[in-house]
């Protein structure tokens, strides 16, 4: 499934991608169901986390509401949206951690003019920089150099402690596409990253959070990223250094993971600061990134 986060009325929905033209609000479904006496097996879930929480319970009721949506399609009318309306926000609102990696595609690493590392070089970003797609990705005045890093990412389905390397997918709970937005010149401004990491707004996501079941090997997706129509990266997840399993593992080691939680996998090589002359991110670029059956991220650049 295709799992979604859109506001309506200044509130977060939970939906579900019907088709590529629909959306499923599954409180709106869940309510016609409940009124046409449906029993649906397991638990509801009123947002994506709580789906991820729920684990199987929610799954199971997730997918019988479906499957009752696409029996009945007409009783369950009033619970479609257009996609072409949906106002997206983050998959995930609202994650307890946010955690990226640097360095880990060996073309990046090369044009940054770093050494391979020998461990994942990780660093943190924080909820208030969440972007939903189609939403604006804020220049505000403190950089002149705003850059965009295509991203792989995937969101953590249960608790994960010391997990085995073998056993890592089982812990995830959806994949997703990001955009790492980051600001080189503040970045540059001490060893620490996190200052040209963190700006308002500076990490699209989206637009859906698609379960494991319907991305297969996440090891095998092409990534590309556009400026304006003009592609600037272009790669392919079997060449992470670290890869999800790993990263998974690792991680889990040196901290608790929680469903919700988001790990951004790292950027290929083609970002804007490593051009000859650079070329960073101005007021109205458009910045498009599709990564095999995920979807497409779309977001604007726009002055504040």
């Amino acid at each position: 499934m295709k799992l979604a986060t859109f506001k309506e009325n200044g509130q977060a929905r939970f939906a579900v991608a019907l088709s590529t033209e629909r959306l499923l609000d599954v409180s709106r479904a869940e309510r016609v169901a409940d009124g046409l006496g449906l029993t649906l097996p397991g638990q509801p879930a009123e947002s994506v986390l709580a789906y991820l929480e729920g684990g199987d319970n929610t799954k199971s009721w997730l997918t019988a509401l479906v499957a009752a949506v696409k029996e009945q399609p007409q009783a369950f009318q009033s619970a479609v949206i257009p996609l072409s309306t949906a106002h997206f926000l983050a998959p995930v609102t609202r994650p307890s951690k946010i955690v990226c990696v640097g360095h880990n595609y060996r073309e990046h690493i090369l044009e940054m003019k770093r050494e391979i590392p020998k461990y994942p070089v990780l660093f943190a970003k924080f909820p208030h920089t969440l972007r939903g797609h189609g939403e604006s990705i804020p220049l505000p005045p403190v950089t002149e150099k705003l850059d965009y890093e295509a991203e792989f990412a995937f969101v953590i389905g249960r608790q994960a402690k010391d997990v085995r390397l073998e056993d890592a997918l089982d812990y995830v709970g959806g994949y997703t596409i990001a955009n790492d937005v980051s600001a080189r010149d503040l970045q540059r401004r001490t060893i620490q990253w996190m200052q040209g990491k963190n700006l308002d707004g500076s990490l699209p996501l989206g637009p859906y959070l698609v379960t494991p079941d319907e991305v297969g090997d996440p090891h095998e997706l092409g990534v590309t990223l556009t400026v304006n129509g003009e592609t600037r990266q272009k790669a392919n997840t079997r060449t992470l250094v670290f890869n999800v399993n790993f990263l998974v593992s690792y991680i889990s080691q040196i901290l608790t993971l929680e469903a919700g939680d988001i790990i951004l996998t790292g950027t290929p090589g083609g970002v804007g600061d490593a051009m000859n002359p650079p070329q960073y991110l101005k007021d109205g670029d458009v910045v498009e990134i599709t990564i095999d059956k995920l979807g497409t991220l779309r977001n604007q650049v726009q002055s504040v």
